[in-house]
C-alpha cells in the first residue's frame, strides 16, 4: 500500500490488534476478490528512532511479512504498525509478534 487513503480505510474501520512490539490493522476484502491482491503497508513513527533505524525496522517487517502473504485472502489491506520497542528487538521476536498478531487479527476479521 501506498496511498493515505489506503492506510486510513485500513486503520480506521479494520481490525485492530495490539502487542508489545506492532500494532496489525486488519481489513477483510468486503466481497472476495480474486483478481486485487492482498495489500500490506507499515507505518514506523519517528518514536522508534532515527531514519536509519525506522528504516532497518520497516525492512526487517517487509522481510517476515513476505513469508506471510500467502494467509491472506485477496483483496485484503494489513497496516503493520512498529511501536519503540520494535528497533531493539530481534528478528525472533519480531516474528513472534507478527505471527501472534497476525493470527489473532485473522480470526477475529473472519467474524465479521
Amino acid at each position: 500500500m501506498r496511498r493515505s487513503a489506503d492506510f486510513r480505510l485500513s486503520t480506521r474501520h479494520g481490525v485492530r490488534v495490539g502487542r508489545p512490539l506492532i500494532v496489525v490493522h486488519y481489513l477483510p476484502p468486503e466481497s472476495p476478490d480474486t483478481h486485487r491482491p492482498a495489500a500490506v503497508g507499515f507505518t514506523v513513527g519517528r518514536s522508534v528512532g532515527g531514519a536509519v533505524t525506522r528504516n532497518a525496522v520497516r525492512r526487517r517487517l517487509r522481510h517476515l511479512m513476505a513469508a506471510r502473504l500467502d494467509q491472506l485472502q485477496p483483496g485484503s489491506r494489513v497496516v503493520v504498525r512498529a511501536l519503540p520497542r520494535a528497533a531493539d528487538a530481534s528478528s525472533r521476536e519480531l516474528d513472534a509478534e507478527l505471527d501472534a498478531a497476525l493470527d489473532r487479527a485473522l480470526r477475529r476479521g473472519a467474524r465479521r
